[in-house]
Protein backbone atom coordinates (compact mmCIF):
# COMPACT_ATOMS: atom_id res chain seq x y z
CA UNK A 1 0.00 0.00 0.00
CA UNK A 2 1.37 3.42 -0.77
CA UNK A 3 0.74 6.66 1.02
CA UNK A 4 -0.67 9.64 -0.86
CA UNK A 5 1.07 12.83 -1.69
CA UNK A 6 -0.73 14.12 0.98
CA UNK A 7 0.28 12.67 3.49
CA UNK A 8 3.60 12.42 3.14
CA UNK A 9 3.76 16.48 2.89
CA UNK A 10 1.91 16.22 5.76
CA UNK A 11 4.65 14.19 7.87
CA UNK A 12 7.62 16.27 6.34
CA UNK A 13 6.94 19.29 8.50
CA UNK A 14 5.53 17.25 11.12
CA UNK A 15 9.14 16.06 11.86
CA UNK A 16 10.84 19.49 10.72
CA UNK A 17 12.94 17.48 8.22
CA UNK A 18 14.56 19.01 4.76
CA UNK A 19 16.24 17.15 2.24
CA UNK A 20 20.04 16.40 2.13
CA UNK A 21 22.90 14.22 0.44
CA UNK A 22 24.14 11.28 1.25
CA UNK A 23 27.82 9.59 0.91
CA UNK A 24 27.69 5.67 -0.55
CA UNK A 25 30.17 3.69 2.08
CA UNK A 26 33.07 2.51 0.41
CA UNK A 27 32.85 -1.15 -0.69
CA UNK A 28 34.41 -4.57 0.51
CA UNK A 29 34.64 -7.78 -1.28
CA UNK A 30 34.91 -10.43 1.55
CA UNK A 31 34.35 -9.88 5.41
CA UNK A 32 37.52 -9.90 7.09
CA UNK A 33 38.28 -13.15 8.85
CA UNK A 34 38.80 -13.57 12.05
CA UNK A 35 43.03 -13.83 12.67
CA UNK A 36 43.88 -16.61 15.72
CA UNK A 37 45.81 -15.86 18.39
CA UNK A 38 47.41 -18.93 18.09
CA UNK A 39 49.49 -18.06 14.94
CA UNK A 40 53.32 -19.36 15.43
CA UNK A 41 54.38 -17.06 13.14
CA UNK A 42 52.48 -14.58 10.87
CA UNK A 43 53.55 -14.57 7.40
CA UNK A 44 52.19 -12.53 4.13
CA UNK A 45 51.16 -15.46 2.35
CA UNK A 46 48.07 -16.88 4.89
CA UNK A 47 47.52 -14.65 6.95
CA UNK A 48 48.20 -10.67 5.81
CA UNK A 49 47.33 -10.89 1.84
CA UNK A 50 43.44 -12.17 3.21
CA UNK A 51 43.43 -9.04 5.47
CA UNK A 52 44.60 -6.19 2.91
CA UNK A 53 42.44 -8.21 -0.31
CA UNK A 54 39.43 -8.03 1.77
CA UNK A 55 39.17 -4.34 3.05
CA UNK A 56 42.35 -2.59 1.57
CA UNK A 57 42.86 -3.19 -1.74
CA UNK A 58 39.86 -1.71 -3.26
CA UNK A 59 41.06 1.80 -2.50
CA UNK A 60 45.15 1.01 -2.78
CA UNK A 61 45.19 -0.04 -6.50
CA UNK A 62 46.07 1.19 -9.30
CA UNK A 63 43.81 3.03 -10.99
CA UNK A 64 42.18 3.94 -7.62
CA UNK A 65 42.79 7.79 -5.78
CA UNK A 66 45.11 6.41 -2.60
CA UNK A 67 48.45 7.76 -2.46
CA UNK A 68 50.32 4.00 -2.68
CA UNK A 69 49.13 0.42 -4.26
CA UNK A 70 49.04 -2.63 -1.45
CA UNK A 71 48.35 -5.06 -4.52
CA UNK A 72 50.70 -7.79 -4.03
CA UNK A 73 53.78 -9.34 -1.47
CA UNK A 74 56.29 -6.49 -2.95
CA UNK A 75 53.84 -3.35 -2.32
CA UNK A 76 52.84 -4.88 1.04
CA UNK A 77 56.00 -5.48 2.41
CA UNK A 78 56.97 -1.89 1.51
CA UNK A 79 54.86 -0.14 3.41
CA UNK A 80 54.46 -2.62 6.26
CA UNK A 81 55.33 -0.44 8.85
CA UNK A 82 52.94 2.70 7.89
CA UNK A 83 50.14 0.02 7.28
CA UNK A 84 50.66 -1.24 11.34
CA UNK A 85 50.43 2.41 12.39
CA UNK A 86 47.41 3.11 10.51
CA UNK A 87 45.54 0.37 11.05
CA UNK A 88 46.23 0.50 15.11
CA UNK A 89 45.48 4.05 15.37
CA UNK A 90 42.11 2.68 13.37
CA UNK A 91 43.00 5.80 10.38
CA UNK A 92 42.40 3.01 8.31
CA UNK A 93 40.34 1.45 6.59
CA UNK A 94 38.24 4.58 7.04
CA UNK A 95 34.89 2.96 8.87
CA UNK A 96 34.23 4.90 11.90
CA UNK A 97 31.16 3.14 13.11
CA UNK A 98 31.15 0.24 16.35
CA UNK A 99 29.23 -2.88 15.54
CA UNK A 100 25.88 -3.04 17.07
CA UNK A 101 22.14 -3.77 16.91
CA UNK A 102 21.95 -2.84 12.86
CA UNK A 103 24.81 -4.53 10.46
CA UNK A 104 25.63 -2.14 7.80
CA UNK A 105 26.73 -2.87 4.17
CA UNK A 106 30.30 -3.07 3.24
CA UNK A 107 31.57 -3.17 6.93
CA UNK A 108 35.07 -2.37 6.49
CA UNK A 109 36.49 -2.49 10.80
CA UNK A 110 39.35 -4.52 11.02
CA UNK A 111 39.08 -6.82 13.98
CA UNK A 112 41.59 -6.54 17.00
CA UNK A 113 42.54 -9.54 16.40
CA UNK A 114 43.81 -8.63 12.43
CA UNK A 115 45.07 -5.60 13.48
CA UNK A 116 47.35 -7.52 16.44
CA UNK A 117 48.31 -9.96 13.41
CA UNK A 118 49.44 -6.51 11.00
CA UNK A 119 51.68 -5.17 13.77
CA UNK A 120 53.38 -8.72 14.59
CA UNK A 121 53.94 -8.93 10.78
CA UNK A 122 55.72 -5.65 10.55
CA UNK A 123 57.34 -6.29 13.56
CA UNK A 124 58.71 -9.78 12.34
CA UNK A 125 60.00 -7.87 9.04
CA UNK A 126 56.81 -8.88 6.88
CA UNK A 127 57.71 -12.14 6.37
CA UNK A 128 56.55 -13.65 2.69
CA UNK A 129 55.92 -17.23 3.76
CA UNK A 130 54.97 -20.09 1.33
CA UNK A 131 54.19 -18.08 -1.78
CA UNK A 132 52.06 -20.51 -3.26
CA UNK A 133 49.88 -20.07 -0.46
CA UNK A 134 49.33 -16.72 -1.38
CA UNK A 135 45.54 -15.74 -2.34
CA UNK A 136 45.01 -14.28 -5.83
CA UNK A 137 44.56 -10.46 -5.97
CA UNK A 138 41.18 -9.48 -5.89
CA UNK A 139 39.42 -8.69 -9.57
CA UNK A 140 37.08 -5.79 -9.29
CA UNK A 141 34.83 -5.05 -11.82
CA UNK A 142 35.35 -1.99 -14.18
CA UNK A 143 32.54 0.24 -15.97
CA UNK A 144 29.36 0.66 -14.19
CA UNK A 145 29.40 -1.35 -11.46
CA UNK A 146 25.30 -1.98 -11.33
CA UNK A 147 25.07 -2.66 -15.03
CA UNK A 148 24.17 -0.48 -17.95
CA UNK A 149 22.47 2.81 -17.02
CA UNK A 150 19.03 4.42 -17.85
CA UNK A 151 20.40 7.31 -18.27
CA UNK A 152 24.09 9.34 -17.74
CA UNK A 153 24.37 12.40 -16.61
CA UNK A 154 27.31 14.65 -16.80
CA UNK A 155 29.32 17.77 -15.78
CA UNK A 156 28.21 20.38 -18.17
CA UNK A 157 31.73 20.91 -19.01
CA UNK A 158 35.65 19.90 -18.38
CA UNK A 159 36.68 21.85 -15.42
CA UNK A 160 40.11 23.15 -14.42
CA UNK A 161 41.29 22.71 -11.05
CA UNK A 162 44.47 24.68 -9.94
CA UNK A 163 47.53 23.05 -8.99
CA UNK A 164 48.08 24.29 -5.01
CA UNK A 165 45.70 25.68 -2.30
CA UNK A 166 43.19 24.17 -0.15
CA UNK A 167 40.61 22.04 -0.89
CA UNK A 168 37.51 23.24 -3.11
CA UNK A 169 34.21 21.84 -3.03
CA UNK A 170 32.70 22.87 -6.84
CA UNK A 171 28.37 22.45 -7.90
CA UNK A 172 28.29 22.18 -11.77
CA UNK A 173 24.37 22.31 -12.85
CA UNK A 174 22.59 19.81 -14.97
CA UNK A 175 19.19 19.17 -16.15
CA UNK A 176 18.24 16.19 -16.93
CA UNK A 177 16.26 15.50 -20.10
CA UNK A 178 12.84 14.24 -18.94
CA UNK A 179 9.74 15.26 -19.46
CA UNK A 180 7.43 13.19 -17.34
CA UNK A 181 7.87 11.78 -13.37
CA UNK A 182 10.71 9.52 -13.40
CA UNK A 183 11.46 7.11 -10.12
CA UNK A 184 15.21 6.88 -9.65
CA UNK A 185 16.51 3.50 -7.67
CA UNK A 186 19.97 4.56 -7.44
CA UNK A 187 22.65 6.00 -8.96
CA UNK A 188 26.72 5.06 -9.67
CA UNK A 189 29.51 7.90 -10.04
CA UNK A 190 32.90 7.74 -11.68
CA UNK A 191 34.90 10.20 -11.17
CA UNK A 192 36.28 12.13 -14.40
CA UNK A 193 39.81 12.28 -12.56
CA UNK A 194 40.39 10.31 -9.34
CA UNK A 195 43.69 12.43 -8.08
CA UNK A 196 42.04 15.44 -7.79
CA UNK A 197 38.13 14.01 -6.85
CA UNK A 198 37.56 12.76 -3.15
CA UNK A 199 33.75 12.77 -2.95
CA UNK A 200 30.85 13.17 -4.86
CA UNK A 201 27.05 14.35 -4.16
CA UNK A 202 24.12 14.58 -6.42
CA UNK A 203 21.70 17.23 -5.41
CA UNK A 204 18.01 18.19 -6.58
CA UNK A 205 17.28 21.39 -7.34
CA UNK A 206 13.54 22.20 -8.48
CA UNK A 207 13.66 25.91 -8.14
CA UNK A 208 16.87 26.65 -10.45
CA UNK A 209 18.96 28.58 -7.37
CA UNK A 210 22.02 26.28 -8.83
CA UNK A 211 21.86 28.46 -12.04
CA UNK A 212 21.77 31.71 -10.05
CA UNK A 213 24.74 30.78 -7.80
CA UNK A 214 26.59 29.84 -11.04
CA UNK A 215 26.18 33.76 -12.24
CA UNK A 216 26.91 35.03 -9.00
CA UNK A 217 29.73 36.05 -6.96
CA UNK A 218 31.73 32.81 -6.69
CA UNK A 219 30.36 31.31 -9.60
CA UNK A 220 32.43 30.95 -13.03
CA UNK A 221 30.03 32.74 -15.24
CA UNK A 222 28.83 28.98 -16.63
CA UNK A 223 26.49 26.34 -14.65
CA UNK A 224 29.38 26.13 -11.80
CA UNK A 225 30.13 28.05 -8.61
CA UNK A 226 32.45 27.36 -5.63
CA UNK A 227 30.69 26.53 -1.98
CA UNK A 228 31.83 25.54 1.52
CA UNK A 229 31.32 23.63 4.13
CA UNK A 230 29.64 20.77 2.12
CA UNK A 231 26.59 22.76 1.63
CA UNK A 232 25.77 23.80 -1.83
CA UNK A 233 24.08 27.48 -1.08
CA UNK A 234 20.48 26.84 -0.52
CA UNK A 235 18.24 23.97 1.52
CA UNK A 236 18.17 21.57 -1.73
CA UNK A 237 15.37 19.68 -2.71
CA UNK A 238 16.42 15.93 -2.04
CA UNK A 239 19.55 14.59 -3.15
CA UNK A 240 20.28 10.95 -4.89
CA UNK A 241 23.18 10.00 -3.11
CA UNK A 242 26.94 10.16 -4.08
CA UNK A 243 30.41 8.56 -3.89
CA UNK A 244 33.62 8.08 -2.02
CA UNK A 245 36.53 6.33 -2.69
CA UNK A 246 36.43 2.53 -3.31
CA UNK A 247 32.79 3.15 -3.12
CA UNK A 248 29.80 2.52 -5.64
CA UNK A 249 26.28 2.96 -5.07
CA UNK A 250 23.17 0.90 -3.35
CA UNK A 251 20.30 0.53 -5.25
CA UNK A 252 17.04 0.63 -3.15
CA UNK A 253 15.03 -2.53 -3.29
CA UNK A 254 12.73 -2.83 -6.41
CA UNK A 255 9.52 -1.72 -4.73
CA UNK A 256 11.02 2.00 -3.51
CA UNK A 257 12.59 5.25 -5.56
CA UNK A 258 13.23 8.81 -5.41
CA UNK A 259 10.73 11.26 -7.92
CA UNK A 260 12.39 13.45 -9.70
CA UNK A 261 10.02 15.90 -11.14
CA UNK A 262 10.52 17.40 -14.70
CA UNK A 263 12.35 20.79 -14.68
CA UNK A 264 13.89 19.71 -11.65
CA UNK A 265 18.41 20.57 -11.98
CA UNK A 266 20.66 18.14 -10.71
CA UNK A 267 23.68 19.59 -8.68
CA UNK A 268 26.78 17.83 -8.75
CA UNK A 269 29.07 19.03 -5.87
CA UNK A 270 32.60 17.79 -6.18
CA UNK A 271 34.91 17.81 -3.08
CA UNK A 272 38.32 18.34 -4.81
CA UNK A 273 42.09 17.66 -3.39
CA UNK A 274 44.91 19.36 -5.20
CA UNK A 275 48.01 17.81 -6.41
CA UNK A 276 50.56 19.86 -6.89
CA UNK A 277 50.20 20.51 -10.38
CA UNK A 278 46.79 22.08 -12.69
CA UNK A 279 44.27 18.96 -13.53
CA UNK A 280 40.90 18.66 -15.26
CA UNK A 281 37.33 16.67 -14.40
CA UNK A 282 34.36 15.61 -16.11
CA UNK A 283 33.15 13.49 -13.82
CA UNK A 284 29.50 11.15 -15.15
CA UNK A 285 26.52 10.10 -13.20
CA UNK A 286 25.00 6.31 -14.18
CA UNK A 287 21.33 6.89 -13.35
CA UNK A 288 19.17 3.75 -12.84
CA UNK A 289 15.23 4.27 -13.23
CA UNK A 290 12.21 1.87 -11.78
CA UNK A 291 10.43 0.53 -14.67
CA UNK A 292 6.98 1.48 -13.06
CA UNK A 293 5.93 3.79 -10.09
CA UNK A 294 7.18 1.80 -6.79
CA UNK A 295 5.13 1.22 -3.80
CA UNK A 296 7.03 3.72 -1.61
CA UNK A 297 8.31 6.98 -2.37
CA UNK A 298 11.70 7.60 -0.78
CA UNK A 299 12.48 10.94 1.23
CA UNK A 300 15.32 12.17 2.11
CA UNK A 301 15.48 13.49 5.75
CA UNK A 302 17.65 15.77 7.46
CA UNK A 303 17.84 15.73 11.32
CA UNK A 304 19.37 18.69 12.97
CA UNK A 305 20.09 20.47 16.30
CA UNK A 306 20.55 24.14 14.98
CA UNK A 307 20.90 25.59 18.73
CA UNK A 308 24.50 23.70 19.53
CA UNK A 309 26.89 26.40 20.78
CA UNK A 310 30.08 24.88 21.95
CA UNK A 311 32.44 26.69 24.21
CA UNK A 312 35.55 27.33 24.02
CA UNK A 313 38.45 25.65 25.44
CA UNK A 314 36.88 21.95 26.29
CA UNK A 315 37.39 18.63 24.69
CA UNK A 316 34.25 16.30 25.67
CA UNK A 317 30.88 18.54 25.23
CA UNK A 318 27.74 16.17 24.48
CA UNK A 319 24.67 17.86 22.83
CA UNK A 320 21.13 15.97 22.43
CA UNK A 321 18.52 16.06 19.94
CA UNK A 322 15.05 13.71 20.16
CA UNK A 323 13.07 13.56 17.02
CA UNK A 324 9.31 12.05 17.86
CA UNK A 325 8.22 9.96 15.22
CA UNK A 326 4.21 10.37 15.12
CA UNK A 327 2.19 6.97 15.49
CA UNK A 328 -0.92 8.05 13.05
CA UNK A 329 -0.72 10.71 10.34
CA UNK A 330 -3.84 12.11 8.47
CA UNK A 331 -5.58 9.89 10.78
CA UNK A 332 -3.87 6.41 10.13
CA UNK A 333 -1.14 4.49 11.97
CA UNK A 334 2.12 4.21 10.10
CA UNK A 335 5.13 3.05 10.64
CA UNK A 336 8.87 4.27 9.03
CA UNK A 337 11.49 2.31 7.12
CA UNK A 338 14.96 3.73 7.22
CA UNK A 339 17.30 2.71 3.72
CA UNK A 340 20.63 4.59 4.92
CA UNK A 341 21.94 6.83 7.12
CA UNK A 342 24.69 9.56 7.59
CA UNK A 343 25.85 11.45 10.49
CA UNK A 344 27.13 14.84 9.38
CA UNK A 345 29.34 17.37 11.74
CA UNK A 346 32.21 19.61 10.95
CA UNK A 347 36.05 19.64 12.16
CA UNK A 348 35.11 20.24 15.76
CA UNK A 349 32.90 16.66 15.43
CA UNK A 350 34.21 13.19 17.37
CA UNK A 351 31.17 11.17 17.69
CA UNK A 352 27.56 10.90 17.17
CA UNK A 353 25.38 7.93 18.45
CA UNK A 354 21.33 7.46 17.42
CA UNK A 355 19.06 5.58 19.36
CA UNK A 356 15.59 4.61 18.84
CA UNK A 357 13.35 4.24 21.82
CA UNK A 358 10.99 2.35 21.13
CA UNK A 359 6.88 2.52 22.28
CA UNK A 360 7.56 -0.25 24.72
CA UNK A 361 10.46 1.46 26.17
CA UNK A 362 13.33 -0.89 24.39
CA UNK A 363 16.32 0.48 22.72
CA UNK A 364 18.38 -0.01 19.44
CA UNK A 365 21.28 1.78 18.74
CA UNK A 366 20.69 2.60 14.84
CA UNK A 367 24.46 3.83 14.42
CA UNK A 368 27.46 4.84 16.80
CA UNK A 369 30.22 6.41 15.03
CA UNK A 370 33.58 6.86 16.99
CA UNK A 371 36.68 8.81 16.13
CA UNK A 372 34.58 11.08 13.45
CA UNK A 373 36.69 12.55 10.35
CA UNK A 374 35.53 15.64 8.58
CA UNK A 375 37.05 14.10 5.46
CA UNK A 376 35.78 10.31 5.57
CA UNK A 377 31.71 10.93 5.30
CA UNK A 378 29.96 8.17 4.33
CA UNK A 379 26.67 6.83 3.75
CA UNK A 380 25.45 3.50 5.61
CA UNK A 381 23.25 1.27 3.98
CA UNK A 382 21.75 -1.36 6.26
CA UNK A 383 21.75 -4.94 5.33
CA UNK A 384 17.86 -5.19 6.09
CA UNK A 385 15.97 -1.77 6.10
CA UNK A 386 15.82 -0.03 9.63
CA UNK A 387 11.53 -0.79 10.88
CA UNK A 388 10.24 1.34 13.39
CA UNK A 389 6.86 1.66 14.51
CA UNK A 390 5.39 5.07 14.73
CA UNK A 391 5.38 6.16 18.21
CA UNK A 392 9.29 5.78 18.32
CA UNK A 393 11.36 8.49 19.52
CA UNK A 394 15.24 9.17 18.11
CA UNK A 395 17.85 10.51 19.95
CA UNK A 396 20.79 11.80 18.55
CA UNK A 397 24.12 12.18 20.70
CA UNK A 398 26.66 14.22 19.76
CA UNK A 399 30.31 14.71 21.51
CA UNK A 400 32.65 17.96 19.77
CA UNK A 401 36.26 18.67 21.03
CA UNK A 402 37.05 22.51 20.87
CA UNK A 403 40.22 22.22 23.28
CA UNK A 404 43.75 23.63 21.45
CA UNK A 405 44.15 19.50 21.32
CA UNK A 406 41.76 19.10 18.42
CA UNK A 407 44.42 18.56 15.84
CA UNK A 408 41.48 19.80 13.34
CA UNK A 409 40.43 22.95 15.40
CA UNK A 410 40.37 25.43 12.71
CA UNK A 411 40.46 28.62 15.15
CA UNK A 412 43.53 29.81 17.09
CA UNK A 413 42.78 29.97 19.76
CA UNK A 414 39.27 28.12 20.24
CA UNK A 415 36.19 30.63 19.72
CA UNK A 416 32.71 29.82 20.45
CA UNK A 417 31.15 27.64 17.66
CA UNK A 418 28.08 27.30 16.40
CA UNK A 419 25.80 25.98 13.96
CA UNK A 420 26.70 27.47 10.20
CA UNK A 421 27.65 26.22 6.43
CA UNK A 422 31.12 27.25 6.84
CA UNK A 423 34.00 24.89 7.60
CA UNK A 424 34.96 26.28 10.93
CA UNK A 425 31.63 26.91 11.70
CA UNK A 426 29.62 23.41 13.48
CA UNK A 427 26.75 21.38 12.97
CA UNK A 428 24.93 18.48 14.23
CA UNK A 429 22.31 16.61 12.54
CA UNK A 430 21.54 13.17 11.26
CA UNK A 431 20.83 12.35 7.29
CA UNK A 432 18.88 9.56 6.48
CA UNK A 433 16.39 8.13 3.38
CA UNK A 434 13.42 6.89 4.70
CA UNK A 435 9.72 6.34 3.75
CA UNK A 436 6.29 6.28 5.66
CA UNK A 437 4.35 2.47 5.43
CA UNK A 438 0.90 2.41 7.06
CA UNK A 439 -0.42 -0.55 8.94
Amino acid sequence: MNLSPKLISALIPALGIFGLALFPAPTSPKTTPDVKTEIKQVTYAEHVAPILNNNCVKCHRVGENAPFSLEGYANAKRYSDMIALATSKKRMPPWKVLPGDVQFRDDAHLSEEAIATLATWAEAGAPRGDSSKEPATPKFQSGWANGTPDMIWEMPYEHTLSADGDDEYWNFVYSPKITEPTWISGIDVQPGNKNIVHHVIVFLDEKGQGKKLAQGPRGDGKLGYRSSGGGVGFNPDGALGGWAPGAHGHLLPSDAGFLLKPGTDVIIQLHYNKSGKPEKDKTQIAVYTNKSKPEHSVELAFIPNPLIAIKPGLANQKFTQNLPLPAQVGGKKVNFRFYNLMPHMHLLGKEMKATAVLPNGSEKTLIDLKDWDFNWQLIYTPVKPIDLPGGTKIRIEAVYDNSTDNPFQPNDPPKWVRWGEETDDEMMLLVAAFTIIPE
